[in-house]
């Protein structure tokens, strides 16, 4: 049987916490951190650290809807980061960390808005996605690479534990990603 994947944009804050979220989610086949949602054409990380690219940071998330549902990519999204807080996740402050979800179908921006909408104060930027901009490779897996430095420690891996908390049944196991 052929996957029938979908693809969808989220910027919660760091891209290292996203990403490590989205990958223990059975049905998530490939998470990317990158930039979206500016005008600068191929940024780098430290551009975007600037404040001037009008970018995101965000992860790319590619799913099988077969096995997990948007509802439940959304619900995630909302777990791992505060959509009510703007231009910030905690102490990364500026544009870069903003909350934004970048759809790639109209069913997934009906989703969105519905879901936008249950959430009192939400600042969520939601738009179709022009272009994404793959991070550089020191980015991409950058939690299960890192686990011991104190950015994982003190703001990844109470994350990671909230999600083990409310989505445990939704969690791939070790042997399918012995990554994780």
């Amino acid at each position: 049987m052929v996957q029938k994947l979908e693809t969808i944009v989220f910027g919660g804050g760091c891209f290292w916490c996203t990403e490590a979220a989205f990958q223990r989610l059975k049905g998530v086949v490939k998470v990317t951190p990158g930039y979206a949602g500016g005008t600068v054409k191929n940024p780098t990380y430290y551009q975007v650290c600037d404040g001037n690219t009008g970018h995101a940071e965000v992860v790319k998330v590619e799913y099988d809807p077969a096995v997990i549902s948007f509802a439940d990519l959304l619900d995630v999204f909302k777990l791992v980061h505060d959509p009510t807080s703007l231009n910030r996740q905690g102490n990364d402050v500026g544009t870069q960390y903003r909350s934004a979800i970048y759809y790639t179908t109209d069913s997934q921006k009906q989703a969105i808005e519905k879901w936008a909408e249950g959430i009192a104060g939400a600042v969520t930027e939601i738009k179709p996605l022009d272009e994404f901009y793959e991070a550089e490779v020191s980015h991409k897996d950058y939690y299960n690479r890192n686990r011991q430095a104190g950015y994982c420690r003190i703001v990844i891996d109470p994350k990671i534990e909230k999600l083990k908390l409310q989505f445990g049944d939704k969690l791939k196991s070790r042997d399918e990603n012995s990554s994780l």
